[in-house]
């Protein structure tokens, strides 16, 4: 059965991002601490076209993670950090023209926007319908397989708040922000029940899976 999935760096003190995010910090202030365990794993560096890496207990998590999925969702934020109207539409996205999700994408935004299509099968498509509008586009095309929540924290908490997500994995990294983006926040009331299905220790991070239990 297809779930609705994210997965998510964060920090002990429970935060996914640094203060001051921007395009000079697009995780914040401190906030790359994060994910210098992934960056230094070859199957993260091979998925990005670079060679080399550490093999370690975080290489099938992550190749795990890289499969199974049909469509993302993400917030506006995540795609980049313009704001207001898109003006020229001359921003694509963090990743260049090869994007590593190679399959529909679609971006939560309150302003309109054709899609964009890059190499590797990822196309961007700007929903203003609102969050559920996103999820039964992002369903329709993933069929079924897995849809993955990409983020970031405010996109997740949505969903989770919705009962929409039925798998969560935090990979927990022993670094403490202090302030920024914090992830489970604004959550419902009451908030979702997690059942734990997995816990794995690797260098420099702790993965930590859960099922939402409805």
């Amino acid at each position: 059965m297809a779930n609705v999935r994210f997965s998510i760096a964060v920090s002990l003190d429970g935060f996914t991002a640094g203060p001051n995010q921007g395009e000079e910090h697009p995780l914040g202030e401190g906030g790359e601490a994060l994910h210098e365990w992934i960056i230094s794993l070859e199957a993260w560096r091979g998925a990005h076209g670079l060679e080399g890496g550490e093999v370690n207990a975080s290489t099938p998590v992550v190749e795990e993670l890289a499969t199974g999925y049909g469509a993302v969702v993400m917030g506006r934020n995540m795609f980049g950090p313009v704001r207001g109207p898109w003006g020229d539409s001359s921003w694509r996205g963090w990743w260049g023209d090869d994007p590593p999700f190679h399959h529909p994408v679609f971006v939560l935004t309150h302003h309109p926007r054709e899609p964009l299509e890059l190499g590797g099968g990822t196309t961007f498509t700007f929903v203003t319908e609102g969050a559920e509008h996103a999820l039964e586009r992002a369903r329709e095309a993933a069929g079924d397989r897995d849809v993955v929540i990409a983020g970031g924290a405010s996109t997740i908490q949505q969903y989770l708040a919705a009962g929409d997500v039925d798998v969560m994995q935090l990979s927990v990294v022993p670094v403490l922000l202090g302030g920024g983006v914090r992830l489970l926040d604004r959550l419902g009331d009451p908030p979702p029940r997690l059942e734990q299905v997995a816990a794995i220790e690797a260098p420099g991070v702790t993965h930590l899976r859960y099922r939402v239990l409805r």
